[in-house]
């Protein structure tokens, strides 16, 4: 089918889909970028097959051992915690929580940020003024002190952190999302479009929204980043979820249980470091994406 054959809907897909390949091929010259998505690749597909390749019961206290604060050594790679558990083993299963609570609080942030962004942006007047002043004021406050004040109030759990973070940390989003969208509604397509007797749904969802997603999508992966800090913080408080295996509750359970006086290396490096490579990866991740969609920044690198 040629393309004038097509129809408008199979003409959008096909732009699309050569869009994503010109921005791939992008990427892929971007070797930090590129180095990121391995790294998460790697980390996700371990965090992932977990349950398959290890033991979950190795994590029960009344099931395993092992000597308390043992250093590494052959049965134990990475040495054990204070109950003698396995500390490669519990780096392991803390990425898996790290990872979901990361994702779902960023993607919850983000999701509040660019629907503000948008709608701040599209209507404008008395509708802005009210949006930009609810996002100042959410922007002014620590956005950590918040999530541990809600953190505090609500129950303990892991959707209780996903919700302290993501109810906290899209502002920067919004205003991000919101200056994107003045941009695109400034252009001549999108006169058209209203002239033709689109409404407000249709300029949204049709033309706003493909042309800010993927600034959003790029924004996205450095908003996981600080979200996995944010999640870490709040566990190391003793805020998180107690049931659950965390780098930030690892990092507490070490500083609680006396791993820097005695020296215990092996218990607050791994998870301290886990936090550290996922971070990493997500940010080289996010600029390089920012590289290949902010046609300004690809200009000036």
């Amino acid at each position: 089918m040629s393309e004038k054959q097509q129809t408008p809907s199979q003409l959008a897909w096909a732009r699309r889909k050569e869009a994503a390949s010109r921005a791939w091929k992008q990427f892929r010259v971007q070797r930090s970028g590129l180095a990121g998505l391995i790294a998460l690749g790697v980390i996700a597909a371990l965090a992932i097959l977990a349950p398959v390749l290890t033991d979950s019961a190795q994590l029960d206290v009344t099931k395993v051992n092992g000597p308390s604060l043992g250093a590494p050594s052959g049965d134990y790679l990475l040495g054990t915690d204070e109950n003698g558990r396995s500390v490669l083993l519990l780096t392991w299963w803390g990425a898996r929580v790290s990872l979901t609570v990361g994702l779902s609080a960023a993607l919850l942030s983000v999701v509040i940020g660019t629907v503000i962004g948008v709608l701040s942006a599209h209507f404008g007047g008395w509708v802005s003024a009210i949006l930009m002043r609810f996002t100042d004021f959410f922007l002014v406050l620590p956005s950590l002190v918040l999530a541990i004040a809600l953190s505090t109030v609500l129950d303990r759990g892991l959707f209780t952190i996903i919700l302290a973070i993501g109810l906290t940390s899209w502002p920067s989003t919004a205003r991000l999302v919101r200056a994107q969208t003045l941009s695109v509604e400034a252009r001549p397509y999108i006169e058209r479009a209203r002239a033709l007797g689109g409404g407000h749904t249709h300029v949204i969802t049709k033309h706003v929204l493909p042309s800010v997603l993927p600034l959003v999508f790029a924004n996205t992966t450095l908003a996981v980043a600080s979200a996995i800090i944010a999640e870490s913080t709040l566990s190391f408080l003793g805020l998180g979820d107690p049931t659950q295996v965390t780098w930030g509750s690892m990092l507490k359970s070490a500083a609680s249980n006396g791993a820097v006086t005695t020296g215990a290396w092996w218990y607050l490096l791994p998870p301290g470091l886990g936090i550290v490579a996922v971070v990493l990866a997500f940010t080289l991740c996010g600029r390089a994406l920012e590289t290949v969609l902010n046609p300004r920044l690809r200009g000036e690198r």
